[in-house]
């Protein structure tokens, strides 16, 4: 039985939000396009897509995805992860190490990445352990990871920080011999022990104890300036402060090797969530202020942000449903990324569509390192998409996501834009808002 790929014919679809053209997908490339101008003989045979008034981006590549498989595979595995990653319209997403035992060694990474490439959704591009167990005392195997199957480029303690600043000037200068970078989960935990959410008016008045703004933007500013040191590269993970932002758009200035990224929730959710106190709304770093979340979205749209990052983290119920106090941080993210930079980002006319691709997918696939991710929507370019309904609205069913968790802070709200479609390189991983086959 034969396995080649039907050829799909997309026709009327509008690549990045202009004018509507027909695309053929064919051995895995983008083999024509045109407005109504396709020509190709393979066209004859293809499937046909109706895309009138769907827009047509390179499908979205996500930086900082907990897959949490090995381990807590009762909050999620690389399956479900990656079936909703590509409900989510993407196609490539970066595993964090944060998982039991946690990826700091060549035989865990590599089962991550052979778990992804057997569900085959999305490229699982496992991120390696800075240091041992992330226990922030000793470098993890980083040559080893870099030099595995895996090719790990990437390297967190995220959860943690690596807050020793030796050690992390020791990361910064160790890889660069292979092109690496560190994303640094930024938290002075001196000035965080306790922290319930973000130090403010809403956190006094009731009463949890605050995780001070200053203790994100020391960590980023002392990182820039080890960088600046060694020479390196650095990336500023979930950043979430007027302060930060700040920072960073000095440091860029200055020269240093630094990108960060935001979270869709950081850009729609402030603090004020706490009041009920449903842990469903607690995060680490915190939600902030409404002032904190302008400066958030203008810094993503003047690109001192470089990406959005989902910071996807499910939580089995029982590390959820507690006292506030006890319950696990995070929330999960892969399914209504897009919609909240649509609802954020794009109806506020802060980015248009070329401005998502820029930030969901083309910016992350190059930090990453991937070259057949985030690329141009032209002829001979993988075909590698997703198409979206810019006028759909849907409400948001936490039970009805694909994640083996529930810890959505969107419940019942109701999101813009839905996805209809995700191609992997010419195969369809979701068709109408379903999953085809994985």
């Amino acid at each position: 039985m034969s396995t080649e790929l039907r050829p799909v014919l997309i026709r009327g679809a509008a690549p990045y939000g202009e004018d509507p053209l027909d695309l053929l997908l064919a051995d895995g490339v983008i083999a024509d396009m045109g407005p109504s101008t396709v020509t190709d003989a393979r066209a004859v045979d293809a499937e046909i897509v109706d895309g009138t008034g769907l827009v047509v981006l390179p499908g979205l590549v996500d930086l900082h995805t907990h897959l949490r498989e090995p381990g807590r595979e009762d909050a999620e595995t690389v399956e479900t992860g990656s079936r909703a990653a590509a409900l989510g319209g993407y196609t490539a997403v970066f595993a964090m190490p944060n998982t039991d035992p946690t990826a700091d060694t060549a035989g865990v990474v590599e089962q991550v990445y052979r778990l992804g490439r057997e569900v085959g959704l999305v490229d699982v591009h496992p991120i390696g352990a800075v240091t041992v167990g992330r226990k922030g005392e000793r470098l993890a195997e980083l040559a080893a990871m870099a030099n595995s199957a895996a090719r790990v480029r990437i390297f967190s303690d995220d959860g943690d920080c690596v807050s020793d600043p030796l050690l992390m000037r020791r990361a910064l200068e160790y890889v660069k011999a292979f092109d690496g970078l560190i994303a640094q989960h930024a938290q002075e935990p001196r000035l965080t022990e306790g922290a319930q959410m973000h130090e403010g008016i809403v956190s006094a008045r009731l009463g949890m104890t605050g995780w001070p703004a200053v203790a994100e933007e020391a960590i980023i500013a002392r990182d820039c300036l080890l960088t600046d040191h060694v020479g390196s590269r650095l990336h500023v993970c979930h950043l979430s402060t007027a302060g930060s932002v700040d920072v960073v758009a000095a440091a860029k200035k200055r020269g240093t090797t630094v990108t960060a990224e935001v979270t869709p929730h950081h850009l729609l959710l402030t603090d004020e969530r706490a009041v009920g106190y449903d842990p469903v709304f607690k995060v680490n770093p915190p939600l902030r202020t409404a002032s904190d979340i302008g400066a958030l979205r203008r810094a993503l749209a003047d690109g001192v942000i470089d990406i959005v990052a989902t910071d996807h983290a499910p939580h089995a119920s029982q590390d959820k449903e507690t006292e506030w106090d006890n319950a696990s941080p995070g929330m999960l993210g892969l399914q209504t990324a897009l919609s909240v930079v649509i609802e954020t980002m794009v109806r506020s006319g802060l980015l248009d569509w070329r401005g998502v691709a820029r930030v969901m997918s083309e910016t992350p696939a190059r930090i990453g390192g991937l070259r057949d991710q985030g690329r141009p929507l032209t002829v001979g370019e993988p075909a590698t998409v997703v198409l979206i309904d810019p006028q759909a609205v849907w409400t948001v069913d936490a039970d009805a996501l694909a994640s083996l968790s529930c810890n959505t802070p969107y419940a019942g709200m109701q999101l813009p834009g839905r996805v209809v479609a995700t191609y992997l390189r010419g195969r369809a991983t979701v068709s109408a808002a379903v999953l085809v086959g994985g």
